[in-house]
């Protein structure tokens, strides 16, 4: 993790100047709670919030550590105020989520949203890797799941372009100087061949669900440690309505370039087996739906090189999308 404490040192349109102009106001919105703000960025972080670590005095009198993120989006307020008594059937473990402190959607007569939740002292997993880490984020994907399902669902599940990507994924293929890219041409040209029918497939699936929408090891945080117990999910910016099989194969999608990681910790299989001891349906065709998936995701890759360009990614998508193709015909 970068962390920048001189927010001189940040870019003029760095949102931590905003956040520090603010800082006052935000204080004076927290009852004077709020102390010690230090603004920092990831290097994995991305959107225009500002993010701190500060301690909070709650109404007990007991200091804690949290984290201020301003502004957010009104999809990561609501979600996190949601999920607070996800706690998973009193199990102790807390919410799925962050705990919030406290909270608002205006500051300084802005409308601007805000929130200040737990720091948690273990994570993100991402920074160091573990046998154990797929199977505690399936587990936390699940009470995720079940949490939210106490919400009707009251939105469009999202679309993608996939014939206008996989053109696009094509005519970068004849600009791009891309590795095997006869192979990729060859792949592609079999995708475009099914395109419809497996399409068709997709779009029919149970999208009255919520997902995380970007579950991966840099928002899987630990009240515990980083080798055991409950995983908790943050960053609810991108919550939405699908199928549960996107978050399963966005997670592991990350780990194709490395399949040492993923034998015997596949997250498809795993988010599955989490869903169905939460009580949650696993339909009888969702290995189908990933596999479809997995292909129109691979198949796109060369359009995104920008941030999908890495040698051992693209490899790993091609060989995905070669396997995808032939077990869907």
């Amino acid at each position: 993790m970068a962390r920048v404490d001189a927010v001189s040192q940040a870019p003029p349109d760095d949102p931590r100047h905003l956040a520090a102009t603010l800082a006052p106001v935000l204080t004076d919105a927290c009852e004077g709670r709020l102390s010690d703000i230090t603004w920092f960025r990831t290097d994995w972080q991305r959107g225009g919030a500002a993010t701190g670590t500060a301690r909070y005095r709650s109404p007990d009198g007991r200091a804690v550590e949290v984290v201020v993120k301003l502004p957010v989006v009104q999809r990561e307020l609501m979600w996190t105020q949601r999920l607070q008594d996800s706690n998973g059937h009193g199990s102790g473990d807390g919410p799925v989520v962050a705990r919030l402190y406290a909270s608002g959607q205006t500051l300084g007569g802005y409308d601007l949203s805000w929130l200040v939740i737990e720091r948690f002292e273990h994570g993100p997993l991402g920074t160091h890797w573990h046998d154990d880490h797929v199977s505690r984020i399936a587990d936390a994907a699940a009470r995720f799941y079940l949490a939210a399902s106490n919400w009707s669902v009251d939105q469009p599940a999202r679309r993608e372009p996939w014939d206008d990507l996989l053109k696009e994924a094509h005519q970068s293929l004849k600009t791009n100087p891309v590795p095997r890219q006869q192979e990729w041409r060859n792949a592609l040209k079999a995708l475009r061949s099914c395109l419809g029918g497996i399409v068709e497939q997709w779009e029919a699936r149970d999208t009255a669900q919520w997902l995380h929408g970007d579950l991966h090891l840099a928002n899987a945080m630990s009240r515990v440690s980083m080798e055991s117990g409950p995983v908790c999910l943050i960053d609810l910016a991108e919550v939405r309505a699908g199928h549960w099989v996107e978050d399963a194969v966005y997670l592991e999608r990350q780990l194709w370039s490395r399949p040492q990681r993923l034998k015997g910790h596949g997250p498809v299989k795993t988010i599955a087996a989490a869903r169905r001891r939460r009580g949650l349906p696993v339909e009888e065709d969702y290995p189908r739906l990933a596999m479809i998936r997995r292909a129109l995701l691979a198949g796109t890759a060369p359009r995104f090189l920008r941030s999908e360009g890495d040698p051992r990614h693209l490899d790993a998508c091609l060989d995905w999308l070669v396997r995808a193709v032939s077990e869907l015909k």
